[in-house]
């Protein structure tokens, strides 16, 4: 398979791209200055310069992008809306690294997990400008998208364990009653679902088995 990762220097890009090399798919980095991951193909831009050229022939594009700052948080619909434009009418899935924030918390779907008390105050803006990216990319219904959500705990240097359960809106717990993933499990999920999965305009959530 031909997939393209954004945001390939990231945390999340990097084991993302190593996941899919490691699976002998046909990888190409996209990032804004050196390439630092496992990819042999590079496409050396910033994200909004992006054009429906650079992606044609994709079967897959993975969307690591991430921003964390007061000023950036808008970026989240922004870039999302940017790839969904120029991937509009193709066949390219587009996998999104999504949140946890907007997972629900009961099959109702009216509360989410940041709606809890609980949820640390610092990360209530990131989380609801995820969240209006995810409901934007809800109406986008001229892309293949999935929107793939981590665990509560999303740990950037825990293990591999090789083992994840797969979920859909609702926060799921393991058999230890734990919401958490690493992010080497993360990519394996995205790798999976880059080839034998089929949630097409759909979010999806994974946790730690």
């Amino acid at each position: 398979m031909k997939i393209a990762v954004i945001c390939a220097n990231g945390k999340a890009g990097r084991l993302i791209v190593k996941e899919t090399v490691d699976r002998n798919m046909d990888v190409t980095a996209v990032v804004r200055g050196e390439n630092k991951s496992a990819a042999s193909k590079v496409i050396t831009k910033d994200l909004f310069d992006l054009t429906a050229d650079d992606l044609r022939g994709f079967d897959a594009v993975v969307d690591a992008f991430g921003a964390w700052t007061p000023e950036s948080l808008s970026q989240h619909s922004t870039t999302l809306k940017h790839l969904c434009d120029i991937l509009s009418g193709t066949d390219t899935r587009l996998l999104v690294v999504g949140g946890a924030g907007s997972l629900y918390v009961g099959p109702e779907h009216t509360a989410t997990v940041s709606d809890g008390p609980d949820f640390p105050e610092m990360f209530r803006p990131l989380a609801a400008a995820m969240a209006k990216a995810l409901g934007e990319l809800r109406q986008r219904k001229d892309v293949k998208w999935t929107y793939i959500s981590p665990a509560g705990d999303f740990q950037a240097e825990g293990e591999r364990t090789g083992k994840y359960i797969l979920s859909g809106e609702e926060l799921t717990l393991n058999d230890k009653g734990e919401s958490i993933i690493s992010y080497a499990d993360y990519a394996i999920a995205v790798a999976d679902e880059i080839t034998g999965g089929n949630h097409i305009q759909k979010r999806i959530s994974v946790v730690r088995k």
